[in-house]
């Protein structure tokens, strides 16, 4: 009975996560076609016949009103079809099936770096609390947070690309490169690939110091814990083998959450450092008015948003079956 009703508790709230990516949608859909402009006008020129200019904005769907093409778009949507880009005149879903998993796997890369070293400069501040290293870390953690990465990542293009010419400062490889050459490959892919990783990362990694940070005192003041400490265990495995592990249940919630921001949040990364992610693809469709392609990239990224934080609820059922109870409730 409790399976059944967990199952069901998991549909409600992917459904309504599937309701809110539909209005998000719908309003964009909406919001970018009531916009001054006709994308179709880029096709057409002075010399152009009256039909053949109505031919051009029929072959776009153009010609239609906004229910009608509001419409079409759902029907298309649910089979998968976004139509075909204005710009790249190819299917919605070829063109972001490029870019998708090179901003996949930037993602998850800052993702890793952030948690890691979030865990570790949280370690740190506890390990010296109330100390110079627990200041200066709370302190930094405060003004790293209230930094852009726009601004994060235009400063270390400047210095670290401009001024020390250490890091490129766009792309992900340098041209003319032989392929077969791998160790050389990946070393360059891998210095193309760092400032921007490290921008992406600094957005979230105060987030995660100040998570681990209050939970690690937290747990410090339970009651398994000073009994631990009462029958001499020591504090490093008091650290590694409880306090740790009882601090990821909560952190696990906002993971699911900080993953899918970042696929988001590396949307203006990846345009700051030419990265051929969906930030370029998707900038590029709103300033071509490339309607298709700026719903499938919404799409796209909503979609990611709500697996991202259903896959963090399944990770935390499995870790703790005492918010299963509080789940069906």
């Amino acid at each position: 009975m409790k399976a059944s009703q967990l199952f069901l508790s998991l549909i409600k709230r992917l459904t309504t996560s599937v309701i809110v990516l539909l209005l998000t949608v719908s309003f964009l859909f909406v919001l970018v076609r009531i916009a001054p402009g006709d994308p179709s006008q880029k096709f057409l020129s002075p010399s152009l016949s009256p039909q053949l200019i109505e031919k051009v904005k029929k072959t776009f769907q153009l010609d239609k009103q906004i229910h009608e093409q509001y419409v079409s778009f759902l029907k298309n949507a649910l089979t998968g079809d976004f139509g075909v880009s204005y710009s790249f005149h190819r299917p919605v879903n070829e063109v972001i099936a490029e870019a998708l998993p090179f901003t996949i796997l930037f993602s998850l890369s800052a993702f890793v770096l952030q948690l890691i070293g979030g865990l570790l400069f949280a370690v740190l501040a506890f390990r010296y609390h109330k100390k110079l290293w627990d200041k200066f870390l709370s302190h930094g953690s405060m003004l790293l947070y209230a930094v852009p990465s726009f601004v994060s990542g235009l400063f270390f293009i400047y210095v670290f690309s401009v001024q020390l010419k250490i890091f490129p400062s766009s792309g992900i490889r340098t041209v003319g490169i032989l392929e077969n050459n791998y160790f050389p490959l990946l070393f360059d892919y891998a210095q193309h690939l760092f400032l921007p990783v490290l921008v992406l990362s600094l957005t979230g990694l105060p987030v995660y110091f100040k998570y681990f940070r209050e939970h690690f005192e937290e747990s410090q003041n339970k009651l398994f814990i000073i009994y631990l400490r009462a029958n001499g265990v020591s504090e490093r495995r008091i650290l590694l083998s409880h306090i740790i592990p009882n601090s990821l249940n909560s952190i696990i919630a906002y993971a699911g959450v900080d993953l899918g921001i970042l696929f988001s949040g590396a949307l203006i990364t990846e345009m700051i450092f030419s990265l051929p992610g969906m930030g370029r693809l998707a900038v590029g469709a709103i300033l071509q008015r490339d309607y298709p392609l700026i719903i499938g990239c919404t799409l796209t990224v909503g979609t990611l948003i709500i697996l991202t934080s259903l896959l963090a609820d399944l990770i935390r059922l499995k870790i703790d079956k005492r918010l299963v109870k509080g789940l069906i409730n």
